[in-house]
């Protein structure tokens, strides 16, 4: 064969290929329509529904379904003002929050400013040690993956004027009996507890590491990187992007009754005049209600968790899938290297594993069973699994804050992932067994909504889920 005719041959089976693939990343429309069935009855009044459901798969980086159910703001006195999900409504998305985080981290580590088995009060400037295991330094890593042995105690975020020392030193004005430490038996680098204080305390480091204040450096980096256009504050949002901010709901009323059969109650991002800017408001420590501060004078380096790096984002899911595209593509997005793809395997890969012979942690029922570096692994044949009858592993975080519950996920060693928020809950997630979901340690919300994806778009050789 001359190597002319060779090279012919080469670009006639790369285009079959090719062909081929884009039909495999095809949704059909009896597919679509399914799929469009299953999750708009998620969406409703029952226990088992939501007020409103955004979700966009994509499959080989390329988004084959994307569809939004539903009400992103409910105006109960006049539903003519009731807004719907799209695409571009912004949520404050909790803890996929996380994630954003971490980036920012693996981009300091990248650059040599951030270690991350260094000590992490080598970074806060004041001495962390749980003071049942004063000779164990926990290191960024700990605190990263949730084995740092803090604990949230009974509130883990503190208004602008104070330092987040206070949690942890036994002179402080927050410490309460060391409530945000572990006990002994849990020591720091061998015990799982998830902890949102561990990302305020991250998020506090990106602080103290870059002179500059969490939310304006997020904002100036990794999310301009990703053409994001979200915020941590509210009041700082653009005219457009506040104009599209969507609101989380519980039938919860404000004296805190619960009613399953009742109206939709805003429970964060009420809409309304935009506040003031470099505004912000924080729950106070009863968790009972948010107080107003103005952050211009707040100190850099001292307090992030007024920013909620643990889950304050507001992005929208169109954004957020520009972060899933860069996961999927090792930390590149549009041509633009954001991570290093050592970065993007440490933060997929397991620092922390459940062990059920040793109980070396906490795995909530089951639903996180191994974590990474603000991401976690939904392992096909485990409890975590989003898929019922597949065995189909994902990595990803999640989100549940406020009554909001949201995902952003991918299958390791393939572009195939997706991404949704739903915006409201009927019932106690962690009180009434009707949230526990059927066949994982997930939601039942959660359930039905990722087994109709996993099921219907991901319905290649999937394996067998071994019960």
């Amino acid at each position: 064969m001359s190597v002319r005719s060779f090279v012919q041959t080469i670009f006639g089976v790369a285009f079959i290929i090719c062909w081929f693939t884009n039909i495999a990343f095809a949704v059909t429309a009896e597919q679509k329509a399914q799929l469009d069935r299953e999750l708009s009855a998620v969406v409703g009044d029952g226990y088992s529904q939501v007020p409103g459901l955004g979700v966009i798969v994509l499959q080989g980086g390329k988004e084959v379904y994307s569809n939004f159910f539903g009400n992103a703001v409910i105006d109960g006195q006049n539903p003519a003002n009731n807004k719907p999900m799209t695409r571009n409504t912004l949520f404050r998305i909790a803890s996929v929050s996380k994630s954003f985080t971490m980036f920012t981290i693996m981009q300091l580590v990248e650059q040599g400013k951030i270690d991350l088995d260094t000590d992490v009060s080598d970074y806060l400037g004041f001495k962390l040690r749980n003071p049942n295991y004063p000779d164990t330094p926990i290191t960024v890593r700990m605190v990263a993956s949730h084995l740092s042995s803090l604990r949230n105690g009974s509130y883990y975020a503190l208004p602008p004027h104070k330092n987040i020392r206070e949690f942890f030193v036994p002179d402080g004005t927050d410490y309460n009996g060391g409530e945000h430490f572990a006990p002994l038996g849990q020591e720091p680098g061998k015990y799982f507890c998830y902890c949102d204080l561990n990302y305020n305390l991250l998020g506090t480091v990106i602080e103290r590491v870059t002179g500059e204040r969490f939310d304006l450096y997020q904002k100036n980096h990794i999310l301009r990187q990703l053409d994001i256009k979200g915020d941590y504050v509210v009041s700082n949002l653009g005219r457009e992007e506040f104009a599209n901010l969507g609101t989380v709901y519980r039938k919860k009323n404000a004296d805190g009754v619960l009613d399953e059969h009742g109206s939709w109650y805003a429970n964060a991002d009420a809409r309304g005049k935009q506040p003031p800017k470099n505004s912000l408001h924080i729950l106070n420590k009863t968790q009972t209600a948010f107080e107003f501060y103005h952050i211009d004078d707040y100190a850099i380096g001292t307090n992030a968790s007024i920013f909620s790096p643990t889950g304050g984002l507001r992005i929208s899911l169109e954004d957020l899938t520009h972060a899933l595209i860069m996961l999927m593509n090792n930390g590149t997005y549009r041509g633009q290297q954001v991570l290093f793809p050592e970065s993007v395997t440490a933060m997929t890969g397991r620092v922390w594993q459940y062990d059920p012979q040793t109980e070396n942690g906490d795995n909530y029922g089951g639903s996180i069973t191994s974590y990474g570096l603000g991401l976690y692994q939904f392992d096909g044949n485990g409890t975590s699994r989003l898929c019922k009858d597949a065995a189909m592993d994902f990595v990803g975080h999640t989100g549940v804050a406020y009554g909001l519950l949201s995902m952003m996920c991918f299958r390791p060693g393939t572009k195939d992932g997706f991404v949704y928020v739903m915006n409201g809950l009927p019932i106690d997630e962690n009180t009434d067994e009707r949230s526990f979901g059927k066949f994982s340690g997930n939601y039942i919300w959660e359930e039905k909504v990722a087994d109709p994806i996993c099921r219907i778009v991901f319905n290649g050789n999937l394996g067998t889920v071994h019960q």
